[in-house]
């Protein structure tokens, strides 16, 4: 019990932490959110431009879909990338810091440490994103009086729980590429972005790029939370979704932990771990 408390507050500390770390950057944080707002905006003001650039007529029930398919991507991809971005980025954070050393050779576990940086990058996720939707529901009237939204947040929780495993297998690279290993996580991501179906249906993508599509979880995190909210899918008609997500979430996560553990061992015996390029 003592080792559990023991463990709680030192994975409650990285949490503390980070959100001193995004207090000390304010201003980042908030030309960060002036873009992503804005960038959310611009793609559901698409559309709502839906009939101008295609020239036929949509019924207003079509053109509220239309906007509700796209701002869901819009959020769920920006709520999962945030996550992403913090799991896969703990040691480069750490780097820029120049607290790689001390972390790393402090009497703390590393899936400690892990726990803490999932923990923060899912509540600043869900904080960042909760923002965005405030200022997007400004602009567009969204009705949602069909929507399952218990359902849709179950599938963006499991969903969450498969992305971590592949941010911990990300975070391998700055670890071991101290030069380029961040800009090689963000082509992971690009390609998450480009296979999952964040702005259109996987079928209109080539048959190849549909298999790829079958092994990112955002693909099913989308798509789950679609039926969701667009067409109030119950949860009986969610379990496709989620039983592909949970599967992923039970391999990703303890492989991702076991490649990060190896690589860790290699970065310190090699010299990596110091290194800032």
């Amino acid at each position: 019990m003592v080792g559990i408390q023991h463990a709680a507050r030192a994975s409650y500390a990285f949490i503390e932490r980070n959100f001193n770390l995004v207090k000390r950057y304010w201003g980042w944080e908030i030309v960060w959110l002036a873009y992503s707002i804005a960038n959310a905006l611009s793609i559901t003001f698409i559309g709502q431009a839906s009939a101008a650039i295609t020239g036929k007529t949509f019924t207003d029930a079509e053109l509220d879909r239309t906007i509700l398919y796209l701002l869901v991507g819009t959020l769920v991809w920006h709520y999962l990338s945030v996550v992403f971005d913090n799991v896969s980025e703990m040691i480069a954070w750490e780097r820029w810091e120049g607290t790689i050393e001390y972390t790393f050779m402090a009497p703390v576990s590393r899936m400690t440490q892990m726990l803490g940086q999932t923990a923060f990058a899912l509540v600043y996720g869900l904080l960042h994103t909760t923002i965005i939707l405030f200022v997007v529901t400004l602009f567009f009237q969204l009705n949602l009086s069909q929507a399952n939204v218990p359902g849709a947040l179950a599938i963006l929780a499991v969903g969450s729980f498969s992305f971590i495993g592949f941010g911990i297998m990300a975070a391998v690279l700055p670890l071991l590429f101290p030069e380029r290993g961040a800009q090689m996580s963000h082509v992971i991501q690009a390609v998450l972005l480009l296979v999952s179906g964040v702005y259109y249906p996987i079928s209109v993508l080539p048959q190849w790029m549909q298999g790829l599509a079958r092994l990112s979880p955002a693909t099913y995190v989308l798509e789950g939370m679609r039926m969701a909210l667009l067409t109030g899918a119950s949860f009986a008609q969610l379990w496709p979704f989620v039983l592909p997500l949970l599967a992923m979430g039970l391999v990703a996560v303890p492989l991702g932990v076991w490649i990060f553990g190896r690589a860790e061992r290699y970065a310190k015996r090699t010299g990596k771990l110091k290194r800032n390029g």
